[in-house]
């Protein structure tokens, strides 16, 4: 499971998170939804090691991701991330984006990351862009790569930060969909989205962050619903 304990994160004199504590156990999808700033995204990074924190802890699977001797690099094979931007190499096909990674950081034989790269696109609706190069791919194709090339890592979580946002609206539902797909299998996922049908039906809880504070977390019926909070019922009737 994922633990974070008493997180606190600034940047210079910007305090982005005020003491968050949350428990993501396996096989548990959740969605962190709340305005621009409010310290989604950082979270994110946060437990991927990517930011450095002030206070508290982050544990993945009982390894502190931010204790001096932890091995950040192998931590990060198991936590499989996906960007707003794909970031894709242009000059490598899909199937060679994908096969990357399990060759130099996993050490496989080209022959096998290249099987594993070849599954993890079909994996993703991707079987018939093995040889296809970025460019050539829609927006909602290159995310979907993206997703394929964190899945061939063979994580056991995947944070997902506005995995939709830099798409045009006719490609979103593609996207979410091999997400829905991830959760049904029982992939354990965090996401950052701004998406709320996807918050509502696919979570098995809804964090709501106000600005740097998890001002409320429970069953997507009781944040879609029951909101307890105003900042919360404020939120949800501005993007609604």
């Amino acid at each position: 499971m994922i633990e974070i304990k008493g997180l606190h994160k600034y940047f210079g004199d910007l305090h982005v998170l005020k003491g968050i504590d949350l428990n993501v156990a396996k096989g548990e999808v959740l969605s962190v939804i709340g305005s621009s700033g409010s310290g989604k995204s950082t979270l994110l990074y946060c437990i991927n090691g990517l930011e450095e924190i002030q206070k508290g802890a982050v544990i993945v699977d009982g390894v502190d991701v931010h204790a001096k001797g932890t091995d950040v690099n192998k931590l990060r094979q198991n936590l499989g991330m996906v960007f707003q931007q794909w970031n894709s190499f242009p000059h490598l096909t899909a199937l060679e984006n994908v096969a990357l990674a399990p060759q130099i950081v996993k050490k496989h034989s080209k022959t096998d990351a290249l099987e594993i790269a070849a599954k993890q696109l079909k994996h993703v609706g991707l079987g018939d862009k093995l040889n296809v190069y970025p460019n050539s791919l829609s927006g909602g194709q290159q995310q979907r790569l993206a997703i394929a090339r964190a899945l061939a890592m063979e994580p056991e979580y995947m944070l997902f930060d506005e995995a939709t946002s830099a798409l045009d609206p006719e490609l979103v539902g593609e996207v979410l969909e091999t997400m829905r797909m991830l959760a049904e299998e029982g992939m354990t996922m965090i996401c950052v989205t701004h998406e709320m049908g996807f918050a509502r039906d696919v979570s098995d809880r809804v964090a709501y962050f106000h600005q740097g504070i998890m001002e409320e977390i429970g069953p997507p019926e009781q944040i879609f619903g029951e909101a307890q909070s105003e900042h919360t019922r404020k939120f949800l009737a501005n993007v609604r």
